[in-house]
């Protein structure tokens, strides 16, 4: 469980009624960094995410000396796979603090939970041109998010931007208004590829995100550069690799989060087996995502841990594969992963409802054999 005080640099962002383990635990962890200090009317997101960002805060410098570093205790962070409000899922945000179901107190119980938001966060705009499928959601996905004991989403994906530049300006404006942690998307390169930093029982942990899935008609106008908005690209390894050697060095946990895969193949992909190692050896710790809309494996790779695919979360789909999802929940002692769990979990009515009994069993022996084309290790 959390147990730091959070202190962002601005004003506390409006409460969200909590109760048990969520408000304990959000109230446990320090928030390491903050808003920048932009004018208001900038495009930004919370300041320990991407979107207008500092890296700065109540963490202690990289040159302190080991009696002033914290001592560190292991923490926990769950991940959930792809999660957007299309159809059946739309009419859950009109209860936006009950909107993830039963799952939340899976993702509560942890010190730090993340998933993937596969939506632009926008009610207008100019969906994009020729994309069959468009997703967007009202800003209450946010807040859906939080109260469900999301701590941090990424949207670096192929629909963080289904809505083009002005659906772009709406999500960073989303983003900034509800002073929800969001990676992988900025007004700009350095704010996209920045991370968001929090300090849990005294491991300073920085999460990046990125997608290496991008449509060719849309890469160059979703990219993020340095005088456009837009997406972290894992395409352009060499600028991602850049940010985790970056991250590596102020920070005791790097994380990556990658939106990567080929939909419905159960085994990595060739990019997705040639960018993992590139980016332990940049210094990640762990590396996780998803795309495929199924769950792929997980396990360690070099002593560091990848995560190959996700799969569906909250998400309109629900066949026997696309169906079947689950909560991934590492225990963290600065660079080691101590331990991996699942809480498998079928999507009914578009949440994830947490499975029991026997068929619990099954599902966790399934998911661990996906490792089997991965090249993982079940240990590190």
């Amino acid at each position: 469980m959390r147990s730091h005080p959070v202190t962002p640099a601005l004003p506390d962002p409006p409460k969200i009624p909590l109760a048990g383990a969520r408000a304990r635990r959000f109230a446990a962890v320090t928030l390491v960094a903050s808003f920048a200090a932009v004018p208001a009317a900038a495009c930004s997101a919370a300041e320990s995410a991407g979107p207008g960002a500092k890296e700065t805060g109540s963490s202690a410098p990289a040159s302190a000396g080991p009696k002033d570093k914290p001592q560190r205790k292991p923490f926990t962070i769950s991940f959930g796979g792809d999660v957007h409000f299309e159809g059946v899922l739309r009419n859950r945000l009109a209860a936006p603090r009950t909107a993830l179901g039963p799952i939340s107190s899976v993702l509560r119980r942890s010190d730090l939970a993340m998933v993937n938001l596969e939506t632009a966060i926008t009610t207008g705009g100019t969906p994009a041109p020729g994309k069959q499928f468009t997703f967007r959601a009202p800003p209450a996905a946010l807040t859906a998010l939080k109260a469900a004991g999301v701590d941090v989403a990424s949207m670096a994906n192929n629909h963080g931007m289904d809505y083009m530049q002005s659906g772009l300006r709406d999500s960073l404006a989303a983003i900034r208004a509800s002073k929800f942690p969001i990676v992988g998307i900025g007004k700009n390169a350095a704010e996209a590829y920045k991370p968001f930093r929090r300090t849990v029982n005294g491991n300073r942990v920085a999460i990046i995100g990125a997608t290496q899935v991008l449509d060719s008609e849309f890469i160059q106008a979703w990219t993020a550069t340095n005088t456009q908005g837009g997406l972290a690209s894992a395409k352009n390894e060499e600028r991602l690799i850049q940010a985790v050697k970056q991250a590596r060095r102020t920070s005791d946990t790097v994380i990556v989060h990658l939106h990567w895969g080929t939909e419905l193949q159960k085994c990595p992909n060739p990019a997705q087996l040639a960018l993992a190692p590139k980016l332990i050896a940049a210094g990640a710790d762990v590396i996780v995502g998803g795309h495929a809309h199924i769950l792929l494996g997980s396990g360690y790779l070099q002593g560091r841990y990848v995560n190959y695919g996700m799969g569906n979360f909250v998400f309109y789909n629900s066949g026997p594969e696309t169906g079947a999802t689950g909560v991934l929940t590492l225990t963290i002692n600065g660079r080691k992963v101590l331990k991996d769990q699942w809480t498998p979990a079928r999507i009914n009515g578009g949440i994830p409802i947490p499975v029991t009994g026997a068929a619990k069993q099954q599902a966790v022996t399934s998911w661990k054999a996906l490792r089997s084309c991965a090249g993982l290790e079940s240990k590190a």
